[in-house]
């Protein structure tokens, strides 16, 4: 089991033409990721091949993601476009009605963000948004829509849900022993897709996710907003890290998101708003593994 994405997803890449699109679709076809096609108008008709792979796969191109689902009935798009051009991806994707959008762009400006997602607003929100600017998802041992590394863990029953890529790796390596049902990356833009809370209700809802691991980071109040949902709604067991704990006060960090207003944003405050609410919080990436292997192994 797993939430958004699982091993019967057909998955297509918009950009996958590119070079950083080319890298990662065959990573994730190495994965065992069910990549059906790609999507650029200006090569729409064409094939891209990939004799590297075991066995060698042949991926047809596609002018959009419409045309793309209804020749091959894709459900899952992961966009590698410029900045410039995925406002415009986005909203294709929308207009086709896929269910899961995974946008990878980094650097793209946050009006076109919030543009877009209000348009998936309008729209009914019909498509999931993770991103922009993250690693994507993973269901390890069933498929991979992004730049997450699919050898560093295996499938299991933790729920992994983090604003910060390089974390989100740390702790899937941490916990390989133990594995994990979904790890999402969110991304950590001041204006996002796919919340917290909106991971945590999902592995609140999967029967084969047991616990949940959240990373947050320093910046705005999602955690604070997190630590409400989990007091209202979550049962399973929480286990939480913010990034962030050792910031000089009034320093701009590197994600975009990290902005600290007073004392609203810090990771004290966050870490008391969680730790109040049944969250155990570790003080390092490793901690907060250890106190997610004494829930799994009923310490």
């Amino acid at each position: 089991m797993a939430i958004w994405l699982t091993k019967d997803s057909k998955v297509i890449v918009q950009g996958m033409t590119g070079s950083e699109g080319m890298k990662h679709t065959r990573r994730m076809l190495a994965a065992g990721t069910t990549i059906v096609g790609g999507v650029n108008p200006r090569k729409a008709g064409q094939t891209v091949r990939f004799d590297d792979l075991n066995p060698a796969t042949e991926l047809p191109v596609f002018a959009s993601v419409a045309d793309a689902m209804a020749e091959t009935g894709a459900d899952v798009t992961v966009i590698f476009v410029p900045p410039q051009f995925t406002k415009g991806a986005v909203i294709e994707a929308i207009d086709a009605g896929i269910p899961l959008a995974v946008v990878i762009t980094e650097g793209i400006p946050v009006h076109d963000t919030a543009a877009f997602w209000a348009y998936n607003v309008a729209q009914g929100e019909r498509t999931r948004i993770i991103g922009p600017n993250c690693p994507g998802i993973a269901s390890p041992g069933a498929s991979n829509a992004g730049i997450i590394p699919a050898d560093i863990t295996g499938p299991g029953r933790i729920g992994l849900v983090s604003k910060s890529g390089t974390l989100t790796y740390q702790l899937m390596y941490e916990l390989r022993d133990i594995g994990f049902s979904t790890c999402v990356g969110i991304g950590g833009d001041p204006v996002i897709g796919t919340t917290h809370i909106d991971a945590l209700a999902a592995f609140q809802a999967d029967p084969e996710t047991d616990a949940i691991v959240m990373i947050g980071e320093i910046g705005g109040d999602a955690e604070e907003r997190a630590a409400e949902f989990i007091k209202a709604n979550v049962t399973k067991p929480v286990v939480g890290y913010i990034a962030g704990f050792t910031a000089p006060p009034g320093k701009t960090m590197g994600h975009a998101g990290a902005i600290i207003s007073g004392s609203a944003g810090t990771a004290e405050a966050k870490k008391a708003a969680l730790e109040a609410v049944g969250v155990k919080v570790g003080k390092t990436p490793t901690e907060t593994a250890r106190l997610m292997r004494e829930i799994m192994s009923g310490n």
